[in-house]
């Protein structure tokens, strides 16, 4: 299958499962979607990396070696949707530790962001949650910055914020 053809067009769900039968079980052919979602064209590499997104968890930890990479792409991305799909891909995997201070930076930047998509705004407060975890200064700090957000944000990241909030007071994760 030519997966830029495809991609470079509106995909249904029909098109995804078709792909993901291709790529499922086969590492060659999630390397050359893969290579889309990393590639110069953002509107592919959205598509492909949604597409990702319908794999199942135990084949996506095809992904875990690709983190720093991943990271690197989100950290670049000017395409608000494929920076949310890709942020999901992200949320969905081990965290290093010690974090990449950049995405860590990254995630506190744009959890604050009027200028940001709220599906970005949320995964990066989640993610900046779980990159703090480990970490208890960063933990305290991002209490703080929590604890004087605005109370008047949209409604996903007021509940995202609260079930944080609730997730620090119990020492859990998300």
């Amino acid at each position: 299958m030519d997966f830029e053809t495809k991609l470079s067009q509106r995909i249904g769900m029909d098109d995804i499962h078709e792909i993901v039968l291709l790529v499922e079980h086969d590492d060659r052919q999630k390397q050359r979607l893969y290579d889309l979602v990393i590639g110069d064209d953002e509107t592919i590499g959205y598509h492909a990396a949604w597409i990702f997104t319908h794999v199942s968890s135990k084949s996506n930890e095809w992904l875990y070696v690709k983190q720093d990479e991943l990271i690197d792409e989100v950290l670049s991305c000017k395409h608000g949707g494929k920076r949310r799909v890709i942020l999901n891909l992200l949320y969905k995997q081990p965290q290093a530790n010690p974090p990449r201070v950049d995405f860590l930076d990254f995630c506190l930047e744009k959890m604050i962001s009027r200028q940001e998509l709220p599906g970005v705004r949320s995964l990066c407060l989640k993610l900046a949650y779980e990159l703090c975890r480990p970490i208890p200064e960063l933990m305290q700090e991002l209490k703080m910055v929590l604890e004087i957000m605005e109370p008047d944000c949209e409604p996903s990241m007021r509940t995202v914020r609260k079930n944080i909030l609730k997730a620090i007071s119990k020492e859990k994760k998300l």
